[in-house]
This record gives structure tokens, C-alpha cells and sequence, in this order.
């Protein structure tokens, strides 16, 4: 692929006796891409392991109709924090060491350590849906539970600053006491990283949780599997992005030949007729 086409990029990381311990890939779209969409990244690893027990990690930005895009994936022997430094910094080179602005991960302390080595710059965001799906597992033997539940959430949602934020958690722990917790104590030490309030003032472009990257369960479907070999996965995975490119075709063409009329007569509705895609025009429409 490499002979193909010169802007194909990829590392190896190989352990003492020469054997494969960690593979990153881009294709020459992907790092194109990336120069306009690789700002935000979603970053995740529970999608898919192969038959040779390496965890699928794919790097996925968001485009502008609103669509998952691949920028770049590794398959991983491991998920320790040097696997992930190494991962990141291949990805970093193959982006033309442009950092993206912020990237969204799980709550897992290897990627947290990894990011802040390779991407000092780079705000973190861990995903809020799967802290909130946590809280059945850590909250659910209190007696006033769903009421825990539904407070919680209402602190976490409906906040409408930092201050309030800080102060409707404190009363929120103190009125079910639950100042021992050390789950919600950890939390609330991280809480830059996951409540939406703290993001309020940065653009995500709709990335609040990693479930754009768990999406590739879908991307993939009917290309690859546990049982894929290595050689295989890289040309399924290539014939993949072709089927995807096809969708963000389709996308340009509808938005190039649709006209959604303005309501009004105001300059900046036109002005967004003429330069939003079709996703954005519909949004814009609805609010």
C-alpha cells in the first residue's frame, strides 16, 4: 500500500525477538482529512479484538455533514500507558504534528497518562455516557437510590455554571451522604474532565462521549471480524473507508443541489444557505 501511494503511513512496534507488538496505519485520505477534521478526536479500544488478541483502536473525527471519519487506527498487544504513548506519537507523525484541540476517551489512566506525555496542549474529555451508565454499579445497594440517580443527573445536566455546579454537588453529597463515596470523590476531583459545564466555552463539533468511535461496530459491519487476519484486516479496512468515502459523496451532492428556502429576509440566513452543508442548514432550520 505504501508502493501505492507514498502518503500511505505506517509503524511497526516489535519486541525483542521481532515480533509484532503494536501496528498503527493512516491512508493518504485520512491525513488529507485530518488537516480539517482532526481537531477533535474520539479515541477508543472496546470495539473489536482480533484473532490474535490485539485490541482495534481507531482514531475518529467528525466531518462536515455531521459523519464518523477515520483518521488513522492501531491494533495494540497491550493497553498500557507505553503502548499509548507510542500509539499517539505515531498518529502525531503521520498528522504532520498537528495536535488536535481536544480528544474524548474513556476514564482509562493509561490513555490519561499517554495524552498528557504526547498532547500537553490538548484538553481532555472523558465520555459522559460511560460515567453515567457507571452509576447503577456504584450507587445502586443505597437505599435512596433512584433518587440519587436522578439528582445526580440534574447536577450533572442542568448546571448552568461552574459555581453552581461546585455548589449543587456539594449539597447533593451532603444531603444523601455520601461524602465517604469515593467514586463520586473521584469524580468531582476530575470534573473538568467529564461534566459539560467545564466545556461549555470550547468547540467538541458534538463530541461529548466516545460513542463515535464505538460507532465503528457499524462502520465495520460485514468487513471484519474476530477472526480476521492481520493482511486481511488492512485491506477490509481500506474497503471500508471506500464504502464511507461513497456516503460523504452522496452528502456533498445533496448539499450542492438542495435548497432549503430562507424564512426571513435577514443577510446572515442567506449568508448560511449559501455556505452550511445540508446537516448544518437542517439544524439550523429546526432551532
Amino acid at each position: 500500500m505504501k508502493e501505492l501511494n507514498t502518503n500511505f503511513f505506517f509503524d511497526i512496534d516489535v519486541d525483542e525477538d521481532n515480533h509484532i507488538r503494536n501496528f498503527f496505519w493512516t491512508d493518504a485520505r485520512s491525513r488529507a482529512t485530518s488537516q480539517y477534521f482532526g481537531d477533535v478526536v474520539s479515541f477508543d479500544t472496546t470495539y473489536l479484538t482480533n484473532k490474535y488478541d490485539m485490541p482495534f483502536a481507531p482514531f475518529v473525527g467528525v466531518n462536515h455533514h455531521g459523519q464518523s471519519i477515520l483518521l488513522g487506527c492501531g491494533l495494540l498487544s497491550s493497553e498500557d500507558t507505553n503502548t499509548f504513548v507510542w500509539l499517539f506519537d505515531c498518529w502525531r507523525r503521520c498528522m504532520y504534528y498537528k495536535d488536535p484541540e481536544g480528544i474524548v476517551t474513556d476514564q482509562c489512566q493509561a490513555m490519561k497518562n499517554a495524552i498528557a506525555t504526547v498532547f500537553p496542549q490538548t484538553r481532555h474529555r472523558w465520555c459522559l455516557w460511560n460515567i453515567i451508565k457507571k452509576i447503577p454499579k456504584k450507587l445502586q445497594g443505597h437505599n435512596q437510590y433512584k433518587d440519587i440517580k436522578r439528582i445526580m443527573k440534574e447536577v450533572v445536566y442542568k448546571s448552568e455554571s461552574m459555581d453552581k455546579f461546585e455548589t449543587n454537588w456539594g449539597n447533593f453529597i451532603e444531603h444523601f451522604g455520601l461524602v465517604d463515596n469515593q467514586w463520586l470523590t473521584s469524580l468531582y476531583e476530575e470534573r473538568h474532565r467529564w461534566v459539560p459545564i467545564y466545556f461549555k466555552c470550547h468547540f467538541w463539533a458534538g463530541l461529548s462521549i466516545t460513542q463515535r468511535s464505538e460507532s465503528m461496530n457499524v462502520f465495520f459491519d460485514g468487513y471484519i471480524n474476530s477472526m480476521t487476519t492481520l493482511q486481511q484486516f488492512v485491506q477490509q479496512y481500506d474497503n471500508a473507508l471506500q464504502h464511507k468515502w461513497g456516503k460523504e459523496k452522496e452528502a456533498d451532492f445533496g448539499s450542492l443541489n438542495t435548497v432549503i428556502h430562507c424564512g426571513s429576509q435577514s443577510l446572515m440566513e442567506r449568508q448560511f444557505q449559501k455556505e452550511y452543508t445540508l446537516r448544518c442548514r437542517l439544524s439550523l432550520d429546526r432551532k
